[in-house]
């Protein structure tokens, strides 16, 4: 994508950094937005190079929610104008947690509205001294969406997260990191050099190990504990006979970094987890 997009994606290494990119407007979410983070995820998704994803904000904000310039019926799906950014046009059709690879948001500033329900989708998030995250929906008549209702109490618990849905109250960074919606929390200067650290540490693992087991975190937030148990035993047995097991076993033995050959995005059996 090119950089004068609403949505960039950088490389390094073999991280990937997807930037929301409107920030004359504190990166506010419209369609565009919403367009080029499914498209950009998709794409670092489906590369092979690519073994660990960052979601951060250009400029001084992560998102500070839906663009509202339109007015009050900006919600509205039965509204005549602005049919290409409607409520629909600003759904997301691919998210984090689909993504094979680990995704890290660097919330570098307010977020929110959906600047604050989006990263609940991604598998570790972290923060800047200077984010500001509220769920502010309530405060302007709207209703938290992206499946907040049932992440966000598993994430905080449930009465943080009825306090941060049903009152709209935005919060700090230390508070966010004192009820468990980020990991840590950095210096504004160092958070994105955090994120890329943190990606490499994840990047250092098996890629198809690494994605099974997001799977099955994602996939663990409905089900029991025998019903996991039942799920993890195939996965297991499927690992354990690929040639990355035998190299990161090899590779552990002979102390040295292993040389891992295999791609989560074609090399993971879909069926393992139905």
């Amino acid at each position: 994508m090119s950089q004068d997009s609403e949505v960039t994606v950088d490389y390094i290494d073999q991280i990937a950094v997807v930037r929301l990119n409107r920030p004359e407007h504190l990166n506010a979410w419209n369609n565009k937005i919403s367009s080029g983070l499914d498209a950009s995820l998709r794409q670092v998704s489906d590369n092979s190079n690519v073994r660990a994803v960052i979601i951060t904000g250009n400029g001084r904000a992560f998102c500070a929610g839906a663009d509202l310039s339109g007015g009050g019926d900006t919600f509205n799906s039965s509204r005549d104008r602005d049919q290409h950014d409607t409520s629909e046009a600003r759904t997301p059709q691919f998210l984090p947690h689909q993504v094979t690879k680990p995704v890290i948001a660097a919330i570098n500033g307010p977020a929110v509205g959906v600047g604050a329900t989006y990263p609940l989708m991604c598998d570790i998030r972290i923060a800047s001294e200077s984010a500001r995250i509220g769920f502010v929906f309530n405060r302007i008549g709207m209703l938290p969406e992206l499946g907040s209702h049932s992440l966000l109490p598993r994430i905080v618990g449930f009465s943080n997260a009825a306090q941060l849905l049903m009152g709209g109250e935005i919060i700090d960074a230390q508070t966010a990191l004192s009820m468990g919606l980020v990991s840590a929390v950095h210096p504004d200067d160092q958070l994105l050099d955090q994120a890329i650290e943190l990606a490499s540490q994840l990047c250092a693992a098996a890629p198809v190990s690494v994605a099974a087991t997001k799977q099955l975190l994602w996939k663990g937030l409905s089900l029991s504990w025998e019903e996991m148990h039942r799920m993890e035993t195939p996965v297991f047995d499927w690992v354990a006979q690929q040639p990355d097991s035998v190299e990161g076993v090899t590779a552990f033995l002979e102390k040295r970094p292993p040389n891992w050959a295999m791609d989560p995005s074609e090399d993971l059996p879909k069926e393992l987890f139905d």
